[in-house]
């Protein structure tokens, strides 16, 4: 992979932060799974959600079987923070710098796994459970839905989730090998 080229193209995107790590860096907790199962409403509607991604223990594996990794960070202002269908309309831009940040990668020969803010909304509806998805090379499961810890990782590189006001910050992990 030629990194200064990955790097330059990065550099023109509207990322407020980009960092390279190594996956055996992420931390992963059963704790944020049950985030998932208790509090959001697409839990068990998606392959990209559990319990479709499959456990936490085997996500991790799937993670770590990728030894490199990838944070992309976006931030949007909006008018009132408190108003989710506010918030949740600038997730879009996020995914699409995602998909254009995975296609650079995948430009280069590199295999990637990507994990963003998706429940996934490629199909009207989700094959899920009855059948394979139909889309799996355009599906970005959430990060969370792994049980990483993806706040831990932010701070790590000095990005707190909350950056105050009405500012929305959006996380994706490009994994590649």
């Amino acid at each position: 992979m030629d990194r200064a080229l990955l790097e330059r193209q990065l550099s023109e995107l509207p990322l407020v932060q980009y960092e390279f790590f190594k996956t055996e860096e992420l931390v992963f907790s059963d704790r944020v799974r049950m985030v998932c199962e208790s509090d959001c409403p697409q839990y068990g509607k998606s392959w990209a959600c559990p319990p479709g991604v499959g456990t936490v223990e085997e996500c991790r594996a799937r993670c770590l079987s990728y030894p490199n990794a990838l944070l992309l960070v976006t931030m949007t202002e909006v008018a009132d923070i408190a108003d989710i269908d506010e918030t949740l309309a600038t997730r879009e831009p996020h995914e699409e710098i995602t998909r254009e940040v995975n296609a650079l990668f995948r430009a280069q020969g590199v295999e990637t796994y990507v994990l963003s803010t998706e429940s996934c909304a490629v199909c009207e509806k989700c094959a899920y459970p009855d059948g394979p998805c139909r889309c799996p090379e355009k599906m970005f499961p959430c990060v969370e839905s792994h049980g990483i810890v993806i706040l831990e990782t932010g701070e790590r590189f000095g990005l707190p989730f909350q950056a105050g006001g009405n500012i929305v910050t959006w996380f994706s992990l490009i994994l590649y090998r």
